[in-house]
């Protein structure tokens, strides 16, 4: 039975490797597909569906990892901190929890230690589903402590974007940011941009 290349999207969550195409005339879809923009090349060798189902693949990650929470750039995507958009789904789960993912949806692991990991955890329903998340200062307190590896120009971005919503809460970003032990470069970074 043949199956078609749009299908193997679907049964793969919307994404696809080019490893899993075995024949020509399945090359041929699949460039057809590219041309028709109904698939776009996320990086060499892996694709994902270009539709509108509606269908969430947050809540498909969070199927996957169901312990996981989504942090970092996923939170901060969510939270409209950042106009960086990676393509895969960044998840903290606990440092010594073992999960093997599959090859898609893309998602990266955080092994966090409980300080880091249970402090801030939230939940929202996406389509009738309650996924885990970061509130909006763990996720500016998660910003701030890897500041050296997302660079300080995301860093920035983020910090400057929380400065100006209406819903932020200094006295709870200070209360984490002490849990964290990074009170003092927060109350700096905060302080310069308000």
């Amino acid at each position: 039975m043949n199956v078609s290349v749009k299908e193997l999207f679907h049964a793969n969550s919307g994404f696809l490797k080019a490893g899993d195409i075995r024949s020509r005339s399945e090359w041929r879809e699949l460039r057809g597909l590219l041309d028709d923009n109904l698939i776009v090349k996320i990086k060499r060798g892996l694709y994902r569906l270009n539709d509108d189902t509606g269908y969430d693949q947050q809540i498909e990650v969070a199927k996957i990892v169901p312990d996981g929470v989504f942090c970092l750039f996923t939170a901060w995507q969510y939270y409209n901190l950042s106009v960086y958009s990676p393509f895969e789904f960044s998840v903290a789960i606990r440092k010594k929890q073992k999960i093997i993912l599959p090859a898609y949806p893309p998602i990266k692991l955080y092994y966090w230690i409980d300080k880091f990991y249970l402090l801030g955890i939230t939940e929202i329903v996406i389509d009738n589903q309650r996924v885990k998340i970061y509130d909006l200062e763990k996720s500016i307190c998660d910003a701030i402590r890897f500041r050296n590896k997302v660079g300080m120009d995301i860093t920035i971005e983020i910090l400057q974007n929380y400065v100006k919503r209406k819903d932020r809460n200094l006295n709870k970003l200070g209360e984490y940011a002490q849990q964290l032990g990074i009170e003092n470069i927060v109350r700096n970074m905060i302080m310069i941009l308000l």
